[in-house]
């Protein structure tokens, strides 16, 4: 069995080893991206069934021109050499039969995908039933919010999760509002991954319903804003919309303020939650449309943009991130950053991209 992990903020001179398991995928090949480019982490391992053998060159073209990146080749997971990180890429129910082997050869894994972001064992069972085949618990972590995790084994949030948890934690965390609350998700066509079925001219020029109830991260959504407004779950309403655009999620969450809570009590709440968060950045007092979250403003980048308005006794929060980089890949280099001591934002780009 590999050796325990060093402790939280303990830092070594050589790189860290890491591996990225299921390399293939969008979220995987965002991380190969980004950890290719970081100064702390060695790429010592990617799996992939389908192009073991073959070169990262090969299979995603926009990192052939990476020096080092481009030449390195996919292994099956059987064959995962020891680790100091392992980062769970794999699609959902993958990884559970294979945690014995990676836990194994890795200190830390931390986990992209869903399969133990649930602690209820029903909701689970319902969602992420392949879960049940590995019995120790997973940690699940939001880098803004959360002590660094001690355990070996972190789960991440999904994309929508963490941008609607960024959206409504300060007001749950203050009990500023009702229990009742609706959100609505719009999400671009990466979050369905490289082997969605969806023709791409069903959403080009489109904007339509994607799926209004019983979307799996409703659980994991309520589960989190329990634990952060002391163990009562909201009342949620949870919609997502597909966006004609690759990347990117905008939510919109619709709350009411509870007797005797104002405007500057909402304003106070969210200036506190994120007056430190290098990654999470609050839009004070928006004014004008461009002034709130918006795809223009995040897309490429690992930086969440949140703003919150209030009239009339309701609150409506408008969150925004890149589902790649902030709702996955750049989370987990910005969570492996923090287990090991480094700079938060190493590795990491806080600018978007434009046009």
């Amino acid at each position: 069995m590999a050796e325990q992990t060093a402790p939280a903020g303990a830092q070594q001179e050589r790189p860290f080893t890491v591996a990225v398991l299921g390399g293939t995928g969008y979220t995987g090949a965002e991380l190969i991206r980004l950890l290719a480019e970081h100064p702390n982490a060695e790429l010592a391992f990617l799996s992939s069934e389908r192009s073991a053998g073959q070169s990262v060159a090969s299979v995603l073209p926009w990192l052939r021109n990476h020096p080092a990146a481009g030449k390195l080749k996919y292994r099956p997971l059987d064959e995962l050499t020891e680790v100091d990180v392992a980062f769970g890429c794999l699609p959902g129910g993958q990884l559970p039969g294979k945690m014995g082997l990676v836990a194994e050869r890795a200190k830390r894994v931390l986990n992209l995908a869903g399969d133990f972001r649930l602690r209820d064992p029903e909701q689970a069972a319902a969602h992420y039933p392949a879960s049940a085949a590995w019995p120790e618990p997973f940690a699940y972590h939001v880098p803004e919010f959360d002590d660094v995790p001690e355990n070996r084994f972190v789960n991440l949030p999904g994309c929508m999760a963490v941008s609607t948890i960024y959206a409504l934690r300060p007001l749950l965390a203050a009990g500023l509002v009702e229990d009742d609350v609706v959100v609505d998700a719009k999400t671009g066509s990466s979050g369905s991954g490289r082997t969605s079925n969806e023709h791409p001219a069903d959403r080009a020029g489109n904007f339509r319903v994607h799926k209004l109830f019983g979307h799996r991260h409703g659980p994991e959504i309520a589960q989190a804003l329990a634990d952060y407004a002391g163990g009562a779950a909201p009342r949620l309403q949870f919609s997502t919309y597909s966006l004609d655009t690759p990347r990117g999620i905008v939510i919109t969450a619709y709350s009411r303020l509870r007797p005797g809570v104002t405007g500057l009590d909402v304003r106070r709440a969210y200036a506190a939650s994120y007056a430190r968060t290098p990654f999470v950045r609050l839009r004070q007092s928006p004014k004008s449309p461009q002034d709130f979250p918006m795809l223009k403003s995040v897309v490429g980048s690992n930086v969440a943009e949140v703003a919150v308005s209030v009239r009339d006794g309701r609150c409506v929060t408008v969150a925004a991130l890149d589902n790649l980089l902030k709702g996955a890949a750049g989370q987990a280099v910005q969570v492996f950053n923090r287990l090991h001591g480094l700079p938060e934002a190493t590795g990491l780009p806080f600018t978007a991209v434009a046009p």
